[in-house]
């Protein structure tokens, strides 16, 4: 299939420069996938779908658009690229728009990512309907009476692309994935609902819990919010479960990206070099973990992919800098984003690391919120769960906690042993000291 993929997109390319292309890259994807639902032991839910996309970038006279079309017909191809072509030259010109220096395609890596299970294609419509039931059938029968609604999902499926420039880079890939769930409602008190869900995704199905793990895991987590209450507003230790981590790394992540930079969206702007959180703050990307859901050899450009020290001890070393915003702001180009986060694991576990905190919360979620990348003042909801000495208490729901994100990192007090291995984001559990957490 590569051939095909590097025959069409050398086409494209021809057509665009015969056209009046000054430069253009060529982006040519096809993809498979299933996905299958269960609710009250019966299908719900049944897709399968191929797909098959061109995008060309057009630089034109100083002018440029990205445009996508699915039909490939090689008649419909030419008119549709000698179409876009004279439309980019009816757009404003943007001198900063042009193609990567192709310096930045060298030095690729020719390693394998392991990021393509043949089992992907082997697998029978039977064998995930058997998965969905097996995950549902557990979550039912550990759930018992107060199950309100149980819904048990599984998709996979298999994507490949090839990217090819008029400036001399081709880069193919293909990849697959694996992703199981289920969301689950339980009866509480009078007519509160809890929902609570458990899944995983992963490149390979051999990666993946059990079924049976996560119909029962999605039951243990919606019976921990049973009983959900607010507290009084309290300045306490938060632990946020490894699983959510994403959510507060992400107000950091979004004032990283070049756009936000150059737009004056960012509050880490001027803060490269300097400190932006607690010594424990260390961020890696890593382009090259073996079966990682965000590996890559090289970025949506082509640019190469290289591990990178984002952050260090809590000082700010990197930012997420493609080559178009590079230029804008006069800054050597990174990459346009990133790929596999790694927070490097501590040495104890939740559970040790909750009986030196004495009270505190462990938020398993959240709900709802807001992030100012501009100023980083961030406020969002939580769910999860009240501890003392080491002890769940009870459920904690309708609370939020609000501040800094400057502030907020600073105060991360623990990094626990648990990456969660099942995202591109491999992070652990963290401990935050003093956090203001408002409820009653």
């Amino acid at each position: 299939m590569k051939k095909d993929l590097l025959e069409l997109a050398n086409s494209a390319v021809r057509t665009a420069l015969a056209s009046g292309a000054g430069a253009c890259s060529v982006s040519v994807s096809t993809g498979r996938f299933v996905e299958i639902e269960y609710r009250e032991r019966k299908p719900e839910t049944l897709k399968e779908a191929s797909t098959r996309d061109l995008l060309v970038r057009l630089y034109v006279e100083g002018r440029y658009s990205a445009q996508s079309t699915s039909d490939l017909r090689p008649d419909a191809l030419k008119r549709f690229i000698g179409d876009a072509v004279q439309m980019t030259k009816l757009i404003a010109q943007d001198p900063e728009r042009t193609l990567p220096d192709a310096k930045y395609f060298e030095e690729r890596q020719t390693i394998d990512l392991d990021l393509v299970d043949p089992q992907q294609q082997r697998l029978a419509a039977a064998d995930r309907h058997e998965l969905v039931k097996a995950a549902e059938a557990a979550c039912l029968a550990a759930g018992g009476a107060k199950v309100v609604s149980a819904t048990s999902g599984w998709t996979d499926g298999y994507s490949e692309g090839l990217l090819l420039t008029s400036n001399g880079f081709e880069g193919y890939s293909e990849s697959t994935y694996f992703a199981q769930n289920v969301d689950l409602t339980f009866q509480d008190e009078g007519d509160r609902r809890p929902n609570g869900y458990d899944g995983a995704v992963a490149r390979r199905k051999a990666d993946l819990p059990t079924p049976e793990t996560i119909g029962v895991g999605a039951v243990t987590r919606t019976r921990a919010l049973m009983g959900g209450k607010k507290i009084r507003t309290e300045t306490l230790p938060v632990i946020i479960e490894n699983r959510s981590v994403g959510r507060v790394l992400g107000n950091l992540l979004q004032a990283m990206g070049g756009r936000a930079i150059q737009q004056k969206q960012s509050f880490l702007a001027d803060k490269q070099g300097q400190k932006i959180g607690s010594d424990l703050l260390t961020l890696i990307d890593d382009p090259f973990v073996p079966r990682g859901l965000g590996s890559r050899l090289y970025d949506g450009e082509g640019i190469t992919a290289k591990k990178r020290t984002m952050i260090e001890a809590g000082v700010l070393k990197e930012f997420y800098v493609d080559w178009y915003y590079g230029r804008k702001l006069g800054w050597e180009p990174t990459t346009g984003g990133p790929s596999n986060l790694i927070l490097p694991s501590g040495q104890r576990s939740v559970a040790e690391i909750m009986k030196d905190l004495g009270r505190g919360i462990l938020i398993t979620d959240f709900i709802g919120g807001n992030a100012n990348s501009t100023t980083g003042d961030a406020s969002i909801g939580i769910t999860g769960h009240l501890f003392e000495n080491g002890e769940i208490t009870q459920a904690i729901a309708e609370m939020n906690i609000a501040g800094n994100t400057l502030d907020f990192w600073s105060k991360l007090a623990e990094v626990a042993n648990d990456p969660w291995p099942y995202s591109s984001l491999r992070v652990p559990s963290l401990a935050f000291k003093d956090v203001v957490v408002s409820g009653i």
